[in-house]
C-alpha cells in the first residue's frame, strides 16, 4: 500500500480526513506519528494510508477550480461530471458549488 498525501484544509478533522478516505483516525496517527493529533492545521500534509481511493459523492467546487481539474483529480469523464450535474454550460462552475460526483 502507498500512502496518498493529502493537504489539510480548514475545518478538517482527523475523523472526518479518516471517514473520507476510508480509514481509521488511529491509522492517520500512527502513519504520521502525531503526538497532538487533535491539533492538526490547514496546509499540513498528512500520508493517509487507503487501499482504493474512491470519489466522494459529493464535491464543493473551490476558488480555481475547473470541471477538468475537479474530473482529473478524481479520475473521472469530464462529460459524465457534466451530464450528472446537469451542466447546460461544464464551463461555468462556481465556488461553493456542490457537484455529485457519482450516483
Amino acid at each position: 500500500m502507498e500512502p496518498v498525501l493529502y493537504t489539510v484544509l480548514p475545518g478538517n478533522t482527523l475523523w472526518g480526513i479518516a471517514n473520507f478516505f476510508g480509514t481509521t483516525t488511529e491509522e492517520i496517527i500512527k502513519l504520521n506519528d502525531l503526538k497532538e493529533p487533535e491539533l492538526i492545521y490547514p496546509n499540513q500534509v498528512l500520508k493517509i494510508p487507503v487501499n482504493k481511493v474512491m470519489a466522494p459523492r459529493y464535491y464543493a467546487v473551490r476558488p480555481d477550480d475547473t470541471l477538468f481539474s475537479v474530473a482529473m483529480r478524481y479520475n473521472l469523464d469530464v462529460n459524465d461530471l457534466a451530464r450528472l450535474n446537469n451542466l447546460s454550460n461544464p464551463n461555468i462552475i462556481y465556488p461553493g458549488q456542490i457537484l455529485m460526483l457519482r450516483p
